[in-house]
């Protein structure tokens, strides 16, 4: 049996708020309450422990996506947890049923592995009105019977779908959905206010990337982002990278949503932890130029290079969000989202040891994942 491991000194985010020189007892692949007597000790003062980031929202990194093979999944996967996501749903984007059916097999087998946490399938069933980066060719709507066979093919692996709601088969989709546990999310849409309040009535509970690729908050016509944010039983993602969201807005969906109801998600692509060039995001060429990735035809954001690592930063140094607030976020919010919370999402005895190390500056300086350490700690 590996010695457990006590990491002392910290200020440590826990649910009940931040301890001053506080410590985080590992044994094997859990946090402990108490420490074995042959407990190898790491002192880290001057740094901030927090649980693994949990990303539900995510195309890939590394220059490899997740509608790849079953190597460029886990070089995606690899990088993320290189930045701190130690726990991570793996998206589809748009493609032809056949090809979808088949990467929900894949990518189920590696969710069975413990590599990933699920599948959650972003398109087709979305708007061409408010299509994004999918390819408008292959966007339909919602048919209930291809829905189920998209969840069928991930084998209880299903973690997520976004829809647009408004269109035929939308509501029906959203109640398939929530009956066989996934779940249903609002996004790509053209929604009314009224529509959107429908589909959350009929059991979505998550707002795709809120603001984005969705009519704008309106004062006659308020559309889908006042219904998202006004619903206690709705979860917002917020894409916290400078160039998704205006901090007003950042601030507008913390205030109205409240830090219980916000999901930091990075909607990366192939990009992400790699640079700039061109890429694939399904079937479509991306230019990634200063970080910001735009589709090579028309110009549209194509997903984002974010890591979770940066959203903590910024949000912590430029949106200056209370730090308790922000691991909520990026941890605890998302893991309850995906009924995780009784393994992942805060540093509680009994959970995965799953933790980030970050210096004073909110810097990245190691990650541990199960027990071991995916990143060895940096404290020169």
């Amino acid at each position: 049996m590996a010695p457990s491991k006590v990491l002392t000194g910290a200020r440590v985010v826990l649910p009940t708020g931040i301890v001053d020189g506080g410590r985080v007892i590992v044994d094997g692949t859990r946090i402990a309450g108490d420490a074995r007597e042959d407990a190898e000790t790491l002192d880290v003062r001057g740094h901030w422990l927090v649980p693994g980031f949990v990303d539900i929202h995510n195309h890939g990194g590394g220059g490899a996506s997740f509608s790849g093979t079953a190597d460029d999944v886990l070089t995606a996967v690899r990088t993320h947890r290189e930045h701190g996501t130690t726990t991570l749903v793996a998206s589809t984007v748009t493609d032809d049923m056949g090809f979808l059916v088949k990467q929900a097999g894949l990518l189920s087998e590696l969710a069975e592995q413990g590599e990933i946490a699920g599948v959650h399938f972003e398109g087709p069933f979305i708007s061409p009105c408010r299509k994004g980066a999918h390819s408008e060719e292959l966007l339909r709507a919602p048919d209930p019977a291809e829905v189920r066979k998209l969840i069928d093919a991930a084998r209880g692996r299903a973690r997520m779908m976004t829809l647009a709601t408004e269109l035929p088969g939308g509501i029906d989709s959203v109640r398939l959905l929530t009956e066989h546990g996934v779940i249903a999310a609002i996004g790509h849409t053209d929604a009314t206010y009224e529509q959107t309040v429908e589909a959350i009535d009929a059991g979505a509970t998550v707002a795709t990337h809120l603001f984005n690729a969705m009519p704008p908050l309106g004062h006659r016509a308020p559309g889908p982002i006042a219904a998202l944010l006004e619903d206690e039983r709705v979860t917002v993602e917020l894409i916290n990278d400078g160039v998704h969201l205006h901090p007003a807005a950042l601030e507008l969906a913390f205030h109205h949503a409240g830090a219980q109801r916000v999901a930091f998600i990075t909607d990366a692509m192939d990009a992400a932890g790699v640079g700039d060039g061109r890429y694939l995001l399904g079937p479509l060429q991306v230019e990634v130029a200063d970080g910001v990735a735009r589709l090579a035809e028309g110009g549209s954001i194509a997903g984002s290079t974010l890591t979770l690592d940066r959203a903590f930063h910024r949000a912590v140094t430029v949106d200056r969000l209370p730090v308790t607030d922000v691991v909520a976020a990026l941890s605890a919010n998302p893991a309850r989202l995906l009924g995780m919370d009784d393994r992942v999402g805060s540093l509680e005895p009994g959970k995965d040891a799953d933790l980030v190390l970050l210096d004073e500056d909110f810097a990245l300086k190691g990650v541990m994942r199960r027990g071991a350490w995916v990143v060895e700690p940096q404290l020169g």
